[in-house]
């Protein structure tokens, strides 16, 4: 970050006055902790105007580890950031050249997104698995279109639900445990991957009861 950005920020009232001896300017773990929450908040779309209503709330006296967790309260709730790859990037990745019918399909599931750049894409690097999978198994693109749908709606629904119990049960309960915070920093972080743990035992055992009541129906 260049000093220029750092000075703005500290205009805006984003992070506090660096420490002054003479003619210098100290910047301590406080100011880093405040710019790595903002730069957080950008990256997920937040404007400035927003930001600094976000930091309002922040107290002036927060020690860097009470700012990191404001971080941390971010991230059960923010999908994982996309970036952008060449087709030729996409295609190392992904271990095998890719079609146009393949480009199209993986569109479809949400894996990648054009940009107005050619053979440019936005990648979520972590469901490019899933997307070769479903092109390793001839996913017809219209099943991809209903499938990426059903899905979308019922992750949405799920998402909203789990954010309201964290925020109305979980998160009432860390703030009054009297943790430290970088337990209630650890404990957070556990969050999301245990709900989707969890989302991917349930779904399968759904499934398997389909199975079952499917077999039960022929027999």
């Amino acid at each position: 970050m260049s000093v220029r950005t750092v000075r703005f920020y500290a205009g805006r009232g984003l992070i506090p006055p660096p420490r002054r001896e003479g003619r210098n300017g100290y910047y301590g773990a406080d100011h880093i902790a405040r710019l790595e929450l903002v730069r957080e908040l950008q990256a997920h779309g937040f404007t400035l105007q927003a930001i600094e209503g976000y930091l309002e709330k922040i107290p002036a006296d927060a020690s860097p580890g009470q700012v990191a967790l404001h971080r941390t309260l971010l991230a059960p709730w923010m999908p994982e950031l996309p970036e952008s790859v060449e087709r030729s990037a996409l295609e190392k990745r992904a271990g095998r050249e890719l079609s146009d019918d393949d480009l199209e399909l993986l569109i479809a599931l949400g894996v990648i997104e054009p940009t107005p750049d050619e053979d440019v894409f936005r990648l979520a690097p972590a469901h490019l698995a899933v997307g070769m999978g479903f092109l390793d198994a001839e996913l017809p693109i219209e099943a991809a279109h209903a499938a990426r749908k059903l899905i979308l709606a019922h992750g949405t629904a799920l998402a909203d639900e789990l954010t309201e119990l964290f925020r109305h049960q979980v998160w009432p309960h860390l703030k009054s445990s009297g943790q430290p915070p970088e337990i209630i920093t650890s404990m957070i972080e556990r969050f999301k991957p245990l709900t989707i743990q969890a989302l991917v035992a349930a779904y399968e055992q759904a499934v398997d009861e389909q199975k079952r009541e499917t077999v039960r129906r022929r027999s």
